[in-house]
């Protein structure tokens, strides 16, 4: 075991959403091995004669692991080469059963991620602005013991401070070709805006995906959502939810964040949007017309008008922890 740098003990992040089960980092969205960022376009579905004077073609930033700057030892490699652009590149080719990758971001927080072993790079993003960020790669020994297969600090200074919330990735997959990015686009057609394609992909969600309860009750640690599912099956938990919203509005180039944190006492996920002029639009879930309140369209989906009304009049209700 010398070959460890040291040992430690990690906190498993076993995230307990709100009526929604449980759910762990793991990232499992696989990227291109080379090349430059590559925009995906499947083209404008504007009909023909629409009154809207957005396009809603669609844009798929794809995350690429370029080999210009990697990181490496014989367990594991971090491809930074797109750093600037939000995200990092991370595989792991060792032979434990059981790795996690964390990010220690500039501002103190730190990121856990179950990863997938099957030797690709898997996509990361740098949620919290420029700085340094600590990437490590950890294998488990045994219950929570883990020790250090390969770390590495990355000083970045990001181009865009958007960037990365309009990339897939482990949390919000999607591509060009997923039918919930053909449905975003449908929903985007004949829009002014983006605040009206984000109020139409909206109220799509809360109105034809219904709340899964046995699935919150019963689903297993390390679930991720699947995008495409959850449109097939108009069904989900608040992970799903805050995913799927995610994937349709990035790829119409709306920066979206999926949010997890304190919703009350529980763990729960939500989205916020960027709108230009307006800026982030947090914790929002009508519009009226004049003003956006409150978007968390797992709570639109069934809650109330009451019970939407007193967490309006709660302004600590949600309290955000992590950002993908």
């Amino acid at each position: 075991m010398g070959r460890f740098k040291y040992l430690l003990s990690l906190i498993v992040l076993s995230i307990s959403l709100v009526a929604c089960g449980t759910l762990e980092g793991n990232a499992s969205l696989q990227a291109g091995s080379s090349g430059d960022r590559v925009v995906a376009s499947a083209g404008s579905t504007q009909a023909k004669g629409s009154k809207g004077t957005r396009t809603n073609e669609i844009k798929v930033l794809e995350p690429v692991a370029s080999g210009v700057t990697v990181y490496s030892n014989s367990d594991a490699a971090i491809d930074a080469s797109n750093a600037a652009d939000g995200y990092v590149m991370v595989k792991y080719t060792g032979s434990a059963a059981k790795v996690r990758m964390l990010i220690e971001t500039p501002k103190g927080n730190t990121y856990n991620y179950l990863m997938a072993l099957d030797g690709n790079y898997d996509v990361y993003p740098l949620s919290e602005g420029s700085g340094k960020y600590k990437i490590g790669v950890y294998e488990n020994l045994h219950d929570d013991q883990y020790a250090t297969a390969f770390s590495q600090s990355v000083n970045v200074t990001l181009k865009d401070e958007l960037s990365m919330f309009l990339y897939p990735n482990a949390y919000v997959d999607f591509n060009a070709s997923s039918k919930a990015v053909l449905k975003g686009a449908e929903l985007a057609q004949g829009c002014n805006t983006d605040l009206e394609v984000v109020q139409n992909v909206y109220h799509y969600i809360i109105e034809n995906v219904t709340y899964d309860y046995q699935k919150a009750a019963t689903v297993q640690s390390g679930y991720i959502p699947t995008v495409d599912e959850t449109l097939a099956t108009g069904t989900g938990i608040c992970f799903d939810y805050a995913s799927l919203m995610g994937a349709m509005l990035r790829s119409q180039g709306i920066p979206t964040r999926l949010e997890i944190g304190y919703a009350g006492t529980e763990y729960h996920a939500w989205i916020s949007v960027y709108v230009p002029d307006i800026g982030w639009i947090d914790n929002i879930i009508q519009f009226d017309g004049t003003r956006w309140t409150l978007m968390d369209p797992t709570l639109g989906s069934y809650a109330s008008k009451s019970v939407v009304k007193k967490y309006l009049e709660d302004n600590t209700y949600y309290q955000l922890k992590y950002k993908y």
